[in-house]
């Protein structure tokens, strides 16, 4: 195996355990509206939107 794919399954370990040990709920202030979600919810679509604006980065850094 790669050392930068066991670092990426590392990393994956550690953002799911992080995810999963944060269970509580909070409030979130968008502009105007105001809502509340489990900050597991939260955490997760944070670390998809950091996977894609990663992903869409190197991307494009490749066809340079």
């Amino acid at each position: 195996m790669r050392v930068r794919t066991i670092g990426f399954v590392v990393l994956a370990a550690l953002a799911i355990w992080f995810i999963a040990a944060n269970t509580g709920s909070i409030t979130i202030r968008l502009w105007i509206p105001t809502v509340t979600l489990p900050l597991w919810i939260v955490l997760t679509v944070t670390l998809l939107v950091g996977i894609a604006l990663g992903l869409l980065i190197a991307r494009r850094r490749a066809q340079r």
